[in-house]
Order: structure tokens, then sequence, then C-alpha cells
């Protein structure tokens, strides 16, 4: 599993290969995707837990847990999180046409590489000091 950070939240990427690509997307309460639409790339998106607005094709959608939706190619569309979301997506695998006519944080069309590099962070603990309190008392060193 590979974990993408995005500005709205993030996406649990499951599986992906040359068939499909399965995704966990968790889209903060108040954020919202970018105006986007795919050339070549299908999705179905079902809605696991919360409420959003998803405009297709300038059509307003408001939809809650248990909702199903399929977004064609070429259809312009963006979900808005009106409370925390989480979203199952499977997509047919053409994951870098993405299209964006309108983003937030200025975010450019395609892939954007920044959000699928590695942390370059790791926090070493060891020992019983208490120089970093909380933190140590409240992360697992085994």
């Amino acid at each position: 599993m590979q974990i993408i950070y995005k500005p709205w939240g993030r996406e649990e990427w499951i599986a992906y290969n040359s068939f499909y690509c399965y995704k966990h997307i968790y889209i903060n309460q108040g954020y919202r995707t970018s105006l986007q639409y795919h050339k070549k790339k299908t999705e179905t998106i079902y809605i696991v837990k919360g409420e959003a607005q998803i405009i297709i094709d300038g059509e307003i959608i408001k939809a809650t847990s248990g909702d199903c939706l399929t977004i064609t190619p070429l259809s312009v569309h963006r979900t808005i999180a009106k409370t925390d979301l989480v979203i199952y997506e499977i997509s047919t695998p053409e994951i870098d046409d993405v299209i964006r006519l309108e983003d937030d944080t200025f975010r450019s069309s395609g892939r954007i590489a920044r959000e699928h590099q590695t942390p370059a962070f790791c926090i070493v603990m060891a020992g019983k000091g208490s120089r970093l309190g909380e933190i140590v008392r409240n992360t697992h060193k085994g």
C-alpha cells in the first residue's frame, strides 16, 4: 500500500496494476478536490462515510454513505467534503490522466511528483529519558 498526501487529505493506494487502480480516499471536512477531467480514465466511487457535494458537468449531486457514482472520460468533476469523507475509488489505470481546470493550491495537471515521495524524516528514540516528554510516552519503541 502507498499513501499519497494531498492538500485536502490523503489517498491510500490499495492496488495498482495494468488493469485497474483501487484507492481509499480521505477528504477533510471543508476541503475540495480539483475541478478536473480525464481524457481516458473512468472512475467509480463509493461513499463509505460522510457527506459530499459532487459536481459532475455542472450538476451538483448530494452524496452520502452508501452512494455510488461513475465518472466517465471528459466529465468535468469535483468533490466537496461537507463532513470528513471516506471514499473507495476503483478506476481504470490511467493515474496520470488529470487535467486540472481549478485547484485551490494551484497544482498543475498530471501527476504531482512531490506528492508521491516517501517522507524524508525519521524519529529515532531510545532509552528512558524525559526530554521528549509526551512524544515518548505515546510512541511505541518496539
